[in-house]
């Protein structure tokens, strides 16, 4: 079969899956497809149901249907869901983006500079706030760069990857569904938190942007990164950042120590001085 080979077709017909596979997670594959109506290639993301028992399988669905209806520059859209109940899957459509996620393009580019951190930075932040802002408030509990995704021509980034790997398991979070520990707040592990824990990922997340490297990434299992984060340990790779502004400004997010209540918003941050101050724009982070 050759990689733009029609292999299904939506229930109404209005989106063709190709062969061709996007990517695939512990419980979701994403293929390319195509909106017939729109003509534009969109992505066609499978999330697989088999094992998960009903009261899982209840607010996974509901969880799609509640991220159909967002819609916010900063955050993927989405174009549709169904079930289907043969293969046990629940089938949404979203956008595609032209140059793929945030982790992949910062790989690809390398050089930085503070203007278009700082861009990023509030772009995400705008995400977070309006997802924080719903009643009751989303928490995409998996933020990190590899699911922040860009469209290269325009530079704008969307937030994507919505906590479906943890509405499927809350028992295992830790060690099978999510499987991004480095960026889990440490209150994720009593299973206590609210929407503070992206403020944290959030934290991470810049860290990583500007070492290029995953945090904690001095640790060689998730056993090692929960001891340092539940005893108030910042990732190695801190110290590297030059710049006191941002690194300060990653250890607020963190607020590494402190209750989570005392880490800011996401509506605080946006305002903070590090994002509004352009001194340093011109140089590479």
């Amino acid at each position: 079969l050759q990689q733009s080979t029609i292999v299904e077709k939506s229930p109404a017909e209005r989106y063709i899956r190709f062969k061709e596979k996007l990517g695939s997670g512990a419980y979701k594959d994403v293929y390319r497809a195509y909106d017939t109506i729109e003509g534009i290639e969109v992505a066609w993301n499978v999330v697989k149901l088999g094992g998960v028992p009903k009261a899982e399988r209840i607010r996974i669905v509901n969880e799609v249907r509640l991220l159909e209806r967002l819609h916010h520059p900063n955050i993927i859209s989405f174009h549709g869901s169904w079930v289907n109940r043969e293969t046990e899957r629940v089938i949404f459509v979203t956008e595609i983006l032209s140059s793929g996620t945030l982790k992949s393009f910062v790989q690809k580019v390398q050089l930085i500079r503070w203007k278009i951190f700082k861009r990023w930075a509030i772009q995400i932040l705008k995400g977070l706030e309006y997802l924080h802002s719903q009643d009751p408030p989303i928490i995409h509990r998996d933020l990190k760069c590899d699911n922040i995704f860009i469209n290269g021509t325009s530079g704008d980034l969307r937030i994507g990857d919505f906590g479906l790997s943890t509405a499927i398991s809350k028992k295992n979070q830790v060690s099978c569904v999510l499987g991004t520990p480095e960026f889990m707040a440490p209150e994720l592990y009593d299973e206590n938190y609210n929407e503070k824990v992206d403020v944290y990922a959030f934290g991470m997340l810049l860290l990583e942007i500007i070492t290029n490297q995953v945090p904690y990434h001095e640790c060689t299992n998730p056993a090692q990164i929960y001891k340092k984060v539940t005893q108030g340990i910042p990732p190695a790779s801190l110290r590297r950042v030059k710049s006191e502004n941002a690194r300060n400004f990653i250890l607020l997010c963190l607020g590494i120590g402190k209750d989570a209540s005392e880490r800011p918003s996401a509506t605080e941050l946006l305002n903070h001085q590090f994002l509004v101050k352009r001194a340093d724009d011109d140089n590479t982070i």
